[in-house]
This record gives structure tokens, sequence and C-alpha cells, in this order.
């Protein structure tokens, strides 16, 4: 009896440690996000895609894909911005656990399995770049299909700093019904190449 009381404290420190360190970590990116309209951004062109994806007429589904453009540009710039603004933040408060299961203090138990927020917005902040400058000529339907994969990659990154890999891969097949590994495939070549080289996956 007096093991398994020292079990269940020992599992309640643990549930409150790791609920408090979710907390900071979600106030210090919502502090962030909310100097900028980057959410409302994704949203409208999620949206604006969903439409556009919606018509028969290639002409247009091109014309409603071109109404987006102005939201796209909008979108890599703010989150540029917001890249250089995570990237002045001290790294031990913007370390990302690559172990599968939150734990408390991971970041700090085990530094060698970590990599920095700053550096993954950067490669995502990069990626919108490239999609929006499109010098690789995509025609405008797979644009916006690269861009809503970075899109989904960034927002994994984010629960993933917030919570887990495991929790951010879950959300990611719960809300889009694709999985991390799809959106990988989806991304630029040069986004999934770096990514893959930060997180080592």
């Amino acid at each position: 009896m007096e093991t398994y009381f020292i079990f269940m404290l020992a599992a309640v420190g643990v549930l409150v440690l790791k609920s408090r360190d979710q907390r900071r970590r979600i106030t210090l990116l919502g502090s962030h996000l909310s100097n900028y309209q980057i959410e409302k951004l994704m949203e409208t062109l999620a949206e604006g895609y969903d439409r556009a994806l919606g018509e028969q007429d290639p002409n247009r589904q091109d014309q409603v894909l071109a109404l987006m453009q102005s939201h796209e540009t909008a979108l890599a710039s703010q989150f540029r911005r917001l890249a250089a603004d995570v990237a002045r933040v001290d790294s031990a408060q913007v370390l990302i656990s690559t172990l599968p299961l939150a734990l408390p203090q991971a970041d700090r138990l085990f530094p060698s399995s970590t990599f920095e927020l700053g550096k993954a917005f950067d490669i995502h902040a990069r990626g919108f770049e490239r999609a929006v400058e499109n010098e690789a000529g995509r025609s405008p339907r797979e644009r916006a299909f690269l861009l809503s994969a970075e899109m989904y990659l960034m927002q994994h990154t984010c629960h993933w700093f917030c919570k887990s890999r495991t929790i951010a891969s879950a959300r990611l097949l719960a809300r889009h019904k694709t999985s991390h590994e799809q959106v990988l495939e989806a991304v630029s070549p040069e986004t999934r190449r770096a990514y893959r080289e930060l997180t080592g996956i």
C-alpha cells in the first residue's frame, strides 16, 4: 500500500510539472503570435484553397487562387518576422524534445535530443517564401497544394513545441486527415531536407 501511494504521488507530481511546462510554452508562443495575424491568414488561405478546389472550371479555379496571392504574401512576410522574434528568445526557453512523449524537463535532462523552435521557424519561413516566390514555376493549384503542406508542417511544429510530437501528429491527422509523413512528402524538397536535418526525423 505504501509503495502504491508513493507511486501515485510521483505520478501526480509528473503531471503537475508537465502541465506547468506546457502552459509556459503555450503562453510564450501565444505572446509572439498575438503580434501578428498569422492564424487568421492561414484560415483565410485554407478556406480559399478549399473553395478553389470545389470549382469545376479550371479558369474559375485559377481566379479564386489568384485572389489568395495577397494573403500568401502577407503570411510569408509576417511569419518571417515571427521567426526573427522567436530567434531572439533565450534558446533554453524554446527547446523542443524529440522524445515521442512529453516528459517534464525533458529538454534539460536530454539536451542532445532537442532542437530550437527558432531554427524550425526559420525553415518554415523559408518554405513559405519559396512557395510565394514560385521560382519553380508551379501552377496556381500546385502552389496552393505546396503552401498548404508548408502550413500544416508549421502547425505541427507549434503543437510539438507546446505539447509533444505524438500529440502534434495526432492533431494533424484529426484536423486535416493527413499524417506527418504525408505532409513531409508534400512540402518542398528544401524544406523537407532542412527539417529532417534539424529534427532527426
